[in-house]
């Protein structure tokens, strides 16, 4: 049930916040800027690359794995191949995921691991492959955790992760009545991201040197500015769309390979964050994808008043809801209006979240990650089992 008074309650909104997930929101920006000195103190800033490398495999628990393919894939632009590397089923230890390197890879490879956690026995087996193949190896993991020391052991390059300053750590259980473990919370992200943009940025796979990276953390402060807990709702696009998505099955349609990554991502937190089911897909493919959604059960007519249904006792009808992603204005060749009058001939309501115009790919992609993060905590906050 969603408690959408609590939105324009803050001291509400903290005594709910169990994990500290609207103040790592906030925080975005400081995170990339320590994150920015982390990765320079490690090194990065020094690296004499002979030249890029033939290809970037990522690695590391989701969210954040699958976010920094996306986007490295996106900012990129096609100038070397990402792939992510994926789990293919469980390591010895009891529980433990185990990652493998393509049989292609080799000297001419760099694979990037990132792990907020740093204890994944699976990510130090494929510390060992990579380096049996002499595969360049950078880490982003907390200093002094089993997986930065397997990194050095490679003879590869550990970028220690910033810690979140206090307040519960990611997969701690917390106070009682707490949600399950979180497998990343908003901040965490940028924080394993920052150093790996300085890094490719350093290899010339994309554009992300210090002003670039200061400006996306003025980005990042900018959004937590406006879509903050003290913000009213009317006013705080994040709050708006958390309230829009309450009750819905949100069909998140991105228009753009960097809005891609973040409805990706989006679709993700919102599972893993508030518990709420959600898919994600790009125009124009989601167009057909998605449209027998809209004429199906998950329809909004679909399910017409029932006379007898109790109001109290039985749960109105879950209904799609669908929310437009967009890097700019749509131009003569976007599907965005097709998607619109698909929606409307439908009777189904969309929402629709278009980035500042004038901003660099990275803020462009900042400003919509951000928002959709704080959308996802404060559908969190405001949900109750």
């Amino acid at each position: 049930m969603f408690d959408e008074s609590l939105l324009d309650d803050p001291e509400a909104l903290s005594r709910a916040d169990l994990h500290g997930l609207l103040r790592g929101a906030a925080e975005s920006g400081a995170r990339v800027r320590t994150a920015a000195r982390n990765a320079a103190e490690a090194g990065v800033a020094a690296l004499r690359p002979d030249g890029r490398p033939r290809a970037v495999l990522v690695a590391g628990p989701t969210p954040a794995a699958g976010c920094a393919a996306d986007l490295l894939t996106a900012l990129a632009g096609g100038s070397a191949p990402v792939t992510l590397i994926r789990p293919t089923g469980v390591a010895p230890a009891p529980g433990a995921l185990r990652w493998t390197l393509p049989g292609w890879t080799g000297p001419l490879d760099l694979l990037l691991v990132a792990s907020p956690d740093g204890t994944e026995p699976g990510l130090a087996i494929l510390l060992e492959q990579a380096y049996r193949r002499g595969c360049s190896v950078v880490c982003v993991t907390p200093a002094g955790t089993p997986l930065a020391d397997a990194t050095e052991q490679a003879r590869g390059l550990a970028i220690p992760l910033t810690a979140a300053p206090g307040g519960p750590r990611t997969g701690d259980a917390g106070t009682t009545g707490a949600r399950a473990a979180l497998p990343i919370g908003p901040g965490t992200l940028w924080s394993l991201l920052t150093p790996l943009l300085a890094l490719t940025d350093r290899i010339g796979l994309l554009a992300a040197d210090q002003g670039a990276i200061e400006s996306l953390a003025d980005r990042l402060d900018q959004v937590a500015e406006v879509c903050g807990p003290a913000h009213a709702t009317y006013s705080n696009p994040a709050k708006t769309l958390a309230a829009e998505l309450a009750g819905t099955l949100p069909l998140i349609w991105s228009e753009g390979d960097l809005a891609a990554a973040v409805g990706r991502h989006f679709a993700t937190v919102l599972a893993a964050l508030a518990g709420r089911p959600a898919l994600a897909a790009e125009l124009p493919e989601a167009l057909t994808a998605h449209g027998t959604l809209l004429a199906g059960d998950f329809a909004a007519g679909a399910d017409p008043e029932d006379f007898f249904r109790d109001r109290v006792e039985d749960p109105e009808a879950l209904h799609a809801r669908v929310v437009l992603l967009r890097e700019r204005e749509p131009d003569i060749t976007s599907p965005g209006p097709a998607a619109r009058e698909l929606a409307l001939q439908r009777e189904t309501p969309i929402s629709e979240l278009e980035a500042t115009e004038g901003g660099t790919p990275l803020e462009t992609a900042a400003e919509l990650l951000a928002i959709t993060d704080f959308a996802a905590v404060y559908l969190a906050l405001a949900s109750t089992p």
